[in-house]
């Protein structure tokens, strides 16, 4: 089983945070984007994972591909890479995984967190595709369905013909009918209204060629696209996960769970919580700190935040109330 993960975006709307870090590998309590979608996967599906590929953006690091394949490494996973130059939709993202499109696999786009049920049935159908339903679907490419098996797929509906939206993950038995029909697509110029590749349109050609698609449903869906909704998800983890957060050292400090407090991490002379996260090797020093995310190997001395956002090795020092610093930054 392969899985097949397009993040060739920027993430423009968690900057500062994703200028230097992708987004699906910004850390969620203590584990990156990407981590957590592979994990959700291997717990829940019926068969296990040996391989990943992983579509980036052309200015992406070797750092970054590290990161990727020390994430498979531990999985017991082979990681493969493949480069979307420039960005024309969902796709062409998928499009550009090439010859990596052959055999069983799931598309999934490093755009979200999700959970499920295990035991996903994948029988009796050439494509499953996970919906969710929504108030609007307005926003969302949507599933058409009669009964069981899908008739169709709409990309942003402005007439109310569906609930159920597309929230990016998609089994396909054999991939290779997945490639021929996004390289048909690139081939002949075949563009949505905006200019972009759509897959839901991918999707809708193999439907028009009589292969059945069925959906499943996800227990949890959570954004996050944008800082608020990062930071929204990163309390819903908090909650979920309240048994087990508090991995690094707290010297003479209350802290109010929940509360993750990353390997290396110290809290020293503090209150903090509820709903924080400090990423790995941070340091904290006399500071009140309470629904915030502390980015790995920062520190925090002496401050008073709350609803902020402290990036990658920045340093804060005497600063109250709100703030949203990138990494590397100092404020004091």
């Amino acid at each position: 089983m392969k899985l097949i993960i397009p993040m060739a975006g920027r993430g423009t709307r968690v900057r500062p945070h994703s200028l230097v870090t992708p987004k699906p590998l910004l850390a969620v309590c203590g584990k990156s984007m990407v981590e957590r979608i592979i994990d959700t996967f291997t717990r829940v599906l019926p068969q296990p994972i040996d391989q990943a590929v992983f579509i980036l953006g052309p200015d992406f690091g070797e750092n970054v591909r590290d990161q990727l394949r020390a994430t498979c490494r531990e999985r017991g996973m082979e990681a493969h890479f493949a480069v979307q130059e420039k960005a024309q939709g969902t796709a062409h993202a998928v499009y550009c995984a090439g010859d990596h499109l052959s055999g069983e696999g799931i598309v999934v786009f490093a755009d979200t967190l999700f959970d499920m049920m295990p035991g996903i049935n994948l029988a009796g159908a050439d494509v499953v595709a996970w919906v969710k339903h929504v108030d609007d679907p307005s926003r969302f490419g949507v599933a058409v369905r009669d009964g069981e098996r899908i008739k169709a797929f709409v990309e942003k509906p402005q007439d109310l013909i569906s609930n159920e939206a597309l929230i990016g993950i998609y089994y396909v038995t054999h991939l290779e009918i997945l490639r021929e029909a996004v390289d048909s697509m690139v081939r002949n110029d075949e563009r949505g209204p905006t200019g972009e590749f759509y897959l839901t349109d991918a999707f809708d050609k193999l439907l028009k060629q009589g292969y059945v698609f069925k959906t499943a449903t996800v227990s949890e869906w959570l954004d996050c696209g944008t800082i608020e909704a990062l930071m929204d998800t990163t309390k819903t983890i908090l909650s979920k996960e309240s048994n087990n957060l508090h991995h690094g050292s707290v010297h003479n400090s209350i802290i109010h769970d929940p509360v993750y407090i990353g390997p290396g991490a110290r809290v020293v002379n503090s209150v903090i919580g509820p709903y924080v996260s400090i990423e790995e090797g941070s340091e904290v020093t006399g500071a009140i700190i309470r629904d915030s995310i502390i980015f790995a190997h920062a520190r925090v001395e002496h401050a008073v935040l709350a609803n902020s956002l402290v990036g990658q090795n920045a340093r804060v020092v005497d600063r109250p109330k709100r703030i949203n610093v990138g990494d590397h930054a100092i404020i004091e």
